[in-house]
C-alpha cells in the first residue's frame, strides 16, 4: 500500500486529491474474492451516497456489491476494467482503480480507517 488511503469495513479504498477521489477495492479483497471476471460500476454523473452500492464485481468465487466509502458524484469510470477486469487483481492500488468521485464531503473520511487502521482491522478480522 502506498500512503494517504482510506478504507472502509467493506474492504473498498478511497485516495484523496483535492475535491477528487478515486476509488477502489483492497489488496485483501481481490485476493478474497479470487480472479475478478467482470466488474460493473456505476456510470458517470450518478450521485453515490456513503455507505451504498455503486455497483458489483463479479468474480469465480462471488458476486459483490461495491459500497462506497464516501458520497459523491461519479466524474469518471475506468474503462479500462471493461477489457481487462483482472486489473483489479494485478495492481488494486493503480490501474485497478473503479471510480473516481467529485467529493461531496470532506469530514466522511473521518468515518474511515487510514492504511495503519485498516491493517489492524484485517488482522483481527482473520483471527
Amino acid at each position: 500500500m502506498t500512503g494517504n488511503r482510506y478504507f472502509n469495513k467493506e474492504h473498498l479504498w478511497v485516495k484523496v486529491d483535492g475535491n477528487e477521489v478515486t476509488i477502489g477495492l483492497s489488496d485483501h479483497a481481490q485476493q478474497e474474492l479470487g480472479d475478478i471476471l467482470l466488474v460493473e460500476p456505476s456510470g458517470l454523473d450518478t450521485e453515490i451516497e456513503q455507505s451504498a452500492s455503486f455497483g458489483q464485481v463479479e468474480s469465480a468465487k462471488a458476486v459483490s456489491d461495491l459500497i462506497s466509502p464516501v458520497s459523491g458524484t461519479v466524474i469518471e469510470v475506468n474503462e479500462s476494467l471493461e477489457d481487462e477486469p483482472e486489473l483489479i487483481n494485478e495492481d488494486p492500488y493503480e490501474k485497478g482503480w473503479i471510480i473516481k468521485l467529485d467529493l461531496k464531503d470532506v469530514k466522511e473520511l473521518d468515518n474511515l480507517m487510514g492504511e495503519d487502521e485498516y491493517t489492524r482491522y484485517l488482522q483481527e478480522e482473520l483471527d
